[in-house]
């Protein structure tokens, strides 16, 4: 193998604290400077600050990708100037459980917000049997299932597909966004077992809907103050949010639409929730989160005028390494083992002409090793690191580049 340069550095201490723990909160925001999206505004995220608690993460709400048309919604996407904070130290809520509300109850690695299940509007306004949006709205949603609202909050109320390969159902589903109790969202694949075992499978929620002929009960049973609509071709069981209900047990994910469980970003496991399609990549209910947040919901982020934090004068401001795929063809690459014990493979495959750099980046961005090489195959120890989130970074002559993230066990 021919190297001009080799590090192999002893990661800095064995003992993490808590903000290097929960680092996948930092690293998983998608910045591209000066790329713009709809209408020429700034897009994805435009700044990452943090402190020991939160994540600052500062956006447009606008994605790198193209979005639009949307059919019969007369809303135009503007930018929002968003401002969410995230805490990093997040807590299951053993009180009264937190509705997720109306407006954005999360946000997208990009930036972008996600809704609720709900259109905000309910049968006859009786406020008793609510819209479902993916029914009402579902055929103004462009090809990336999303739309603006009124004030121009471009946003989704289901899986966002541009966002991911929301196909690849033979490895873990990526982290695609956080909610606002903290807690990651990842796409719907993940591993059978809790414990980070098996076979990768597709995350199933444990709702269905109700078997009933007439709207005139509620899921709990009651009598509803107001019957719904008649069940027909015009408003079919699943129009609205009461013609579902929860079953424990039914699938993999509990009343939230989540679960606890060894993920590849969070090996010491974590409560985490999954995004709900069919085989087909079809939404199902309850799309994203479940009518109530796992966690405890820090203020700030919810409500009427949220999403304007203050980044704090001491946070540190986050610049990504890279910024993901970029140029650099990548087809013939593969990087494994993930999770990795002792060495790390990189193999182009095929004969490569060009020297390639390849880095390898811990989670607050520091590189604790590098080689160059013309080889097809390289390998590089991390056996001498600590447990936990890396970054493989290849580059070659132009500087064209993309990353992977590993997991040291």
């Amino acid at each position: 193998m021919k190297k001009t340069a080799l590090a192999l550095l002893l990661f800095m201490t064995t003992c993490y604290t808590q903000a290097q723990i929960t680092a996948p909160e930092i690293i998983s925001w998608i910045q591209t400077p000066g790329q713009t999206g709809y209408s020429g505004i700034a897009s994805n995220v435009q700044s990452v600050n943090y402190t020991s608690s939160n994540v600052y993460v500062s956006c447009t709400c606008i994605p790198g990708y193209d979005i639009g048309p949307w059919a019969g919604n007369p809303n135009t996407p503007a930018n929002q100037n968003f401002c969410f904070a995230i805490t990093r130290t997040p807590v299951k809520n053993t009180g009264t459980l937190t509705p997720t509300p109306l407006g954005h109850i999360g946000v997208w690695t990009n930036g972008v917000s996600l809704f609720n299940v709900s259109d905000a509007m309910s049968y006859n306004n009786q406020n008793v049997w609510f819209r479902n949006a993916y029914f009402f709205e579902g055929p103004s949603f462009d090809d990336c299932l999303g739309h603006p609202q009124q004030q121009g909050e471009y946003h989704t109320h289901v899986n966002p597909t541009c966002l991911y390969d929301d196909q690849a159902n033979t490895v873990h589903s990526p982290i695609i966004g956080y909610a606002f109790d903290g807690f990651p969202i990842y796409g719907a694949y993940a591993y059978s077992d809790t414990a980070g075992l098996g076979a990768i499978k597709r995350m199933t929620p444990s709702y269905r809907t109700r078997t009933m002929t007439d709207r005139t009960t509620l899921p709990s049973g009651s009598v509803a103050s107001f019957a719904g609509p008649a069940i027909n071709g015009q408003y079919p069981l699943g129009a609205f949010i009461q013609d579902f209900e929860y079953v424990p047990g039914l699938g993999d994910l509990d009343e939230h639409n989540g679960r606890f469980a060894v993920t590849p970003d969070y090996p010491a496991r974590i409560y985490a929730y999954y995004v709900a399609i069919d085989s087909n990549q079809t939404p199902i209910y309850p799309y994203l989160l479940g009518p109530t947040y796992y966690g405890t919901v820090p203020a700030g982020n919810t409500g009427m005028q949220s999403g304007h934090n203050t980044v704090p004068g001491a946070a540190v401001v986050y610049t990504p390494v890279a910024s993901g795929f970029s140029e650099l063809n990548t087809a013939g690459i593969s990087t494994y083992p993930n999770p990795v014990c002792d060495f790390i493979s990189v193999d182009f495959g095929t004969t490569i002409s060009a020297t390639h750099r390849i880095d390898v980046i811990d989670m607050n961005g520091k590189q604790v090793a590098y080689i160059t090489s013309t080889d097809t195959k390289v390998q590089i120890a991390m056996n001498e690191f600590s447990s936990g989130v890396y970054l493989v970074r290849v580059t070659d002559e132009e500087g064209k580049s993309f990353q992977q993230k590993i997991f040291k066990q």
